[in-house]
């Protein structure tokens, strides 16, 4: 076991707050969480209050119970809490990275021609996607299957499926996440 490093005070306070939040959150008792993390409940109250050292093997069985990561739990604050987007003007595309999840980017785009109707010129790639329809009406095309995705409604599938998105009767603007395969297949397509 690896016990935390003592002299940092205020990241111990802080993962011990995030336990016992995140039991609280999902409406546990001690005795719940030191169940499911196969503990003692009396371990579990000591962590929770500072009286007895965290052991890295203990954080890991507790992330998990949880449903959370080791990562998210000793996460410290950032500084860097707002980003300015990278803008692609050839493309007409603003990107975000997600600091989260290294390799997923947010992409806000604005189109005004309908997808094309021909399965030849959709694109399949690895990877998952998630958009949401800021304004007007877009059209998803997954395979031969057509979606009409109107304002403030979201839409996600796996990129495997050949897909393209086009607007449909007038502009539309979408905001997508994609995770690494799914923006290196688009970066693909924007490059070639």
């Amino acid at each position: 076991m690896l016990p935390m490093e003592q002299d940092n005070g205020d990241l111990d306070s802080l993962v011990r707050k995030r336990i016992r939040a995140l039991r609280v959150a999902q409406g546990w008792s001690l005795d719940e969480l030191a169940t499911r993390a196969n503990l003692s409940q009396s371990s579990l109250s000591r962590i929770e209050n500072g009286q007895r050292r965290l052991a890295l093997d203990q954080l890991v069985t507790l992330a998990r119970a949880l449903d959370t990561t080791l990562d998210q739990l000793v996460e410290t604050a950032s500084d860097d809490v707002v980003t300015s987007p990278v803008i692609d003007g050839a493309h007409g595309l603003m990107r975000w990275p997600i600091k989260g999840e290294p390799g997923m980017s947010v992409v806000r785009q604005r189109m005004t021609e309908p997808p094309p109707d021909n399965p030849a010129r959709m694109r399949a790639h690895p990877g998952r996607e998630w958009l949401v329809v800021l304004s007007g009406t877009a059209i998803l095309m997954l395979g031969h299957r057509r979606f009409r995705v109107e304002t403030n409604q979201a839409a996600e599938f796996p990129t495997m499926l050949p897909h393209a998105i086009g607007a449909e009767g007038g502009p539309c603007e979408i905001l997508g996440i994609f995770d690494r395969d799914a923006r290196r297949g688009h970066q693909r397509d924007t490059e070639g």
